[in-house]
């Protein structure tokens, strides 16, 4: 039995991972929230750590769709997110034929055949923020920039929401370094993903 949506339904299935501690279990979480709060999209996020919690390995699965979830757990990637090494290694092979696999091209030494989107999140989110912890938000904008899967305006209030105290403004500065890398990519597969 086929648990994905109709195509009336568009289900896109999104895989972020990383090492513990990067704040990809978080991603996933605001994410879901962006789309099923400010979007008013259908959605579930899962998550899974590694054997040590900082250091180890750590995905978040999240689902999107226009109409009811059947199976909240991603059958077959959409698009993976690895900002690690060890997650590229797990995930890289499980985005789907046509799907997205974007790597942090500082931190991920890639395959010879490797088929998808490099950009310097980590990098990135130093420079922009002084902060390395906000990779995470800037892996969210590249996402987001590069599919469309929410709105803009829905992961910044997503984002903000889920800001510690204080640290709204850096975030949100970390989100735009993000739409910016990926106003930059130039790679057929993603405008066929944002106009599905």
């Amino acid at each position: 039995m086929d648990t994905r949506s109709s195509p009336a339904d568009k289900r896109t299935e999104i895989r972020l991972a990383g090492e513990g501690g990067q704040g990809m279990i978080l991603a996933g979480i605001i994410l879901a929230e962006a789309a099923a709060i400010y979007d008013g999209k259908q959605a579930t996020q899962t998550q899974s750590y590694g054997p040590e919690a900082r250091g180890g390995a750590s995905r978040s699965e999240v689902v999107i769709s226009e109409g009811e979830i059947d199976h909240p757990e991603v059958l077959s990637a959409d698009v993976v997110v690895a900002l690690s090494q060890e997650a590229y290694k797990k995930f890289a092979k499980t985005v789907q034929a046509g799907g997205l696999l974007i790597v942090d091209a500082d931190r991920v030494e890639t395959s010879a055949d490797f088929n998808g989107i490099k950009i310097p999140i980590a990098r990135l989110a130093q420079e922009t923020t002084g902060k390395a912890i906000t990779a995470n938000t800037v892996a969210l904008g590249v996402l987001v920039g590069l599919t469309n899967v929410v709105s803009r305006a829905a992961i910044e209030k997503a984002v903000t929401a889920r800001a510690p105290k204080g640290t709204e403004e850096i975030n949100r500065k970390a989100l735009q370094a993000g739409f910016a890398a990926a106003e930059q990519v130039h790679y057929p597969m993603v405008m066929s993903l944002k106009n599905d």
